[in-house]
This record gives structure tokens, sequence and C-alpha cells, in this order.
């Protein structure tokens, strides 16, 4: 089955990371949310300058970024707790704002109804400059494996990352 992944935060980040994941067949993206309106979310998806254009027919509508077919629920929340994901059945929230830096503040998402959180953040937010990627569930305390590149570069470089609802498994083969 299928793990139903929403995406907070479509920067660069969060395209970048939707882009990685669009044809793994494990997960499916059913939401996103940022503030930026639906159109503008779509033109740049489509078009980013480091990594070209997308390969896909894409068209933003009111509540909703549909890419070749697939319509993706988009919300602009501000606050993480009203978002939704209970009623959509999110398994994984991607957490791609690099403003909620504290369990605390990303655990919203979980209060909320997602039963497990990814925080995707940017080498220069992070002390040491390293990458980390942080695993949580409602069950168990903030995990954090060091991976020494980037995050949206582990999706895509690799596949064999497999996205689990145990506690601290999020690993890749060495």
């Amino acid at each position: 089955m299928k793990k139903r992944i929403a995406i907070n935060g479509f920067g660069r980040i969060g395209r970048l990371t939707y882009r990685a994941l669009r044809n793994r067949p494990d997960v499916e993206v059913v939401a996103i949310n940022d503030l930026t309106d639906n159109p503008t979310l779509a033109h740049l998806l489509k078009y980013d300058t480091a990594h070209r254009k997308l390969n896909a027919h894409i068209v933003a509508g009111e509540n909703y970024i549909e890419v070749d077919g697939y319509k993706i629920q988009a919300f602009a929340i501000k606050d993480p707790l009203a978002l939704p994901w209970k009623d959509l059945g999110i398994d994984i929230v991607l957490e791609c704002t690099g403003i909620y830096l504290t369990a605390e503040a990303a655990g919203a998402h979980l209060k909320a109804g997602a039963k497990e959180l990814f925080s995707l953040l940017l080498p220069r937010m992070i002390p040491f400059q390293l990458s980390f990627w942080v695993s949580m569930t409602m069950n168990s305390p903030l995990n954090t494996p060091l991976f020494p590149m980037h995050p949206v570069l582990l999706i895509v470089l690799h596949p064999s990352l497999k996205f689990s609802t145990k506690p601290g498994d999020c690993s890749l083969p060495i």
C-alpha cells in the first residue's frame, strides 16, 4: 500500500522533493501546504532555474494543483494544527518550510493527524553545516540520524530509502 504524503512548504526544497517523489511507486503526494497562491506554485513547479522545465502537464485550480491528470490538494494554512492531515489519512508529512525547527513546533503536524513527520532542513540552518533528516512518530522521541548530504538528494540518489512507520527506521544502505 502506498504511503500518503503531504508536503508542508512548497518552496525550492518542497518542489524538488515533489519532483523526486512523483514517480516512486511506494508513495503518493496527496496534499501540499504553502501560503503562496496556486498559479504561482504551479508555475514554479513547472519551471525551475536550476533543474529546468518539468516534463509534465501542470494546471492550478482553486484548491489543487494537477500534475499529469493527478490532483494534489493545495492548502494555504499558516497554523499546522489547523491542517486536515487526519481527514486526508496522511501517513507522512514532509516539513520543508524551515520554520518549524523544534520538536514541539514541528510536532503540530502530528497533533493534526499525521502519523509520521520528516523535516528536510537546509544545511545552512544546521550547526556545523550538517544535513539531517528528522523522523518523529507519536510514540517515539525525536530521532536525528545524521547524513553527510542534502536530504533532498537522499531521495533522488537513493531510491532504496524506504518510508517506515517504525520509530527511527529511516536509513540508507551503506
